[in-house]
């Protein structure tokens, strides 16, 4: 039996829902979001995302999860998903549960139609409250293109995309190059079927 999402909740009541519910929910404001199912290509990218990530980062003092950790954004009270998440040195945890993690460094989030406007602007906007938050990849499912935002100063992010499967996605504070052939691999881009 599957707890009812309420219109508007506290804090307290959305973790008590959804620490048992059976899909997942973002947290804003009052209002909770469930969230859509993913598509075999976005779910493909994410499992890629994370492989990749996992084998780069596993022997440097960081961690990587995938898209069932929480994040919490104290400045902006934003309980949110990622596709994929890292941390380097402790992860530090909104309570004694440790499944809300606040200190992430690396947010990658796989584009879908229905989340495309919000990943790209409130939610990254939401994210900027994040003291630890220093890199955001936006992952496109249609086709191979990666757009990476980093930080590099207070308040102030740089853009940079990659296009074409035979790209690299380069991030030099983690000495991390990512081939998007690795990212896009074993995913199959629909045809146009635009005349």
């Amino acid at each position: 039996m599957s707890a009812q999402l309420k219109p508007y909740a506290t804090v307290e009541q959305y973790l008590a829902i959804e620490r048992v519910a059976l899909q997942k929910s973002e947290y804003f404001n009052g209002e909770m979001f469930l969230m859509a199912g993913a598509s075999e290509a976005h779910n493909t990218i994410s499992a890629n995302v994370v492989a990749t990530l996992w084998n780069h980062f596993r022997k440097r003092g960081c961690r990587v999860y995938g898209s069932d950790m929480r994040i919490y954004t104290q400045t902006t009270g934003l309980f949110s998903y990622a596709d994929a998440v890292v941390v380097c040195g402790k992860p530090e945890f909104y309570d004694h549960e440790q499944d809300i993690l606040t200190n992430p460094m690396l947010i990658v989030e796989v584009l879908s139609p229905a989340t495309e406007h919000y990943d790209r602007g409130k939610k990254f906007e939401l994210y900027k409250g994040l003291m630890s938050f220093q890199d955001y990849v936006l992952v496109a499912q249609e086709k191979a293109s990666v757009e990476h935002w980093q930080k590099v100063g207070a308040g102030e992010w740089q853009r940079q995309e990659v296009v074409g499967v035979e790209g690299v996605l380069s991030i030099a504070r983690y000495e991390l190059s990512i081939p998007l052939a690795e990212i896009y691999l074993n995913v199959a881009f629909r045809e146009s079927n635009n005349p």
